[in-house]
C-alpha cells in the first residue's frame, strides 16, 4: 500500500508505507476471477495506497481488465494524487483511465488551501477526459472543524467542479486522538452550514461502521420529536398534511 503523502489520521496507517508492495500479476488475475464469479458486484473501487500513482501502463491493464467483466458498470478511483502531486496527471495517465464503463474519480481533500491552482488545473485535465469527479474528507480537530473551514473547503470543490460526496468521522487508528471531533459537534458544524452553502456543496456525513459493516449517514436531523420541521435558521415549523393524505 503505497501513498503519495502518509496521513497522520489514516485508519490503514500500520500497512502502508514504500515497503508495502503491489499486487502481482498472479494476484490481480486471481482478483478479477473473483469479481467475474460474482454478477452482483457492479461497482469497484481502486483505494489504499493510491491507484494514480500506479504507471500509466499498469494503470490501464487494470482498467482494462474490469471494463471487460460484463457486468461491473462503475469504476471508482479514490485518490489524493492530484492534490500531493498535481504534475503527475499527465495525458499518459488521464489516457489510461479511459474506459467503456463509467468510471469516477474521487479526490481526497480536508482544506480548502490544498485546492491551489495546480491542484485545479490537474482535475481539469481529468475531467476533459469526461471523468467526473466527487470529493471526500475527514473532520478533523485542527483542522476542518470549524464552519467557516467546512464553507470554504465545500465551496472551494465546487467551484473547481468537484461535488462533496463524503465528510468521514474519524476512524479510530491509533495514534488520532487529538485530531477526534465527537458526532454531535460534527452534527452541529454540518446543522451551521445549511443555508450558507448550496445543496450541491452540502457532503453527507457518514459513519464507518466498525468490522467493514459499511457506512451510514449521521448527518443532522431536522424533525423535532413533536414533528415540526427545524428550518437553516431555527425556526420551527408544523406540517401541515396534503390534501386527501389523512
Amino acid at each position: 500500500l503505497v501513498c503519495p503523502v502518509y496521513c497522520r489520521f489514516c485508519f490503514r496507517r500500520e500497512r502502508v508505507g514504500p515497503d508495502g508492495g503491489l499486487l502481482t500479476e498472479t494476484e490481480l488475475e486471481a482478483a478479477y476471477a473473483w469479481l467475474a464469479a460474482r454478477p452482483a458486484i457492479r461497482e469497484v473501487i481502486l483505494t489504499g495506497g493510491d491507484p494514480l500513482l500506479l504507471s500509466p501502463r499498469r494503470l490501464g491493464a487494470i482498467v482494462a481488465a474490469l471494463s471487460a467483466i460484463p457486468h461491473i458498470e462503475l469504476i471508482r478511483l479514490h485518490t489524493r494524487v492530484p492534490v500531493a502531486e498535481p504534475a503527475r496527471i499527465t495525458p499518459a495517465l488521464v489516457g489510461a483511465l479511459a474506459s467503456e464503463r463509467a468510471l469516477w474519480l474521487v479526490l481526497h481533500a480536508n482544506h480548502a488551501r490544498e485546492l491551489t491552482q495546480d491542484v485545479r488545473a490537474a482535475l481539469q485535465r481529468i475531467q476533459a477526459a469526461a471523468i467526473p469527479v466527487l470529493g471526500q474528507s475527514v473532520l478533523l480537530r485542527g483542522v476542518n472543524d470549524s464552519v467557516a473551514a467546512l464553507e470554504a473547503l465545500f465551496r472551494a470543490m465546487v467551484a473547481a467542479r468537484v461535488k462533496p460526496y463524503y465528510l468521514h468521522q474519524l476512524d479510530p487508528a491509533p495514534g488520532t486522538a487529538r485530531f477526534h471531533v465527537p458526532i454531535a459537534e460534527g452534527q452541529a458544524l454540518l446543522e451551521g452550514l445549511r443555508g450558507r452553502v448550496s445543496g450541491l456543496a452540502w457532503p453527507t456525513y457518514v459513519l464507518d461502521i466498525p468490522g467493514g459493516q459499511g457506512k451510514v449517514p449521521i448527518g443532522p436531523s431536522y424533525i423535532e420529536p413533536d414533528g415540526r420541521v427545524r428550518d437553516p435558521w431555527g425556526g420551527r415549523h408544523a406540517l401541515a398534511p396534503a390534501p386527501g393524505c389523512l
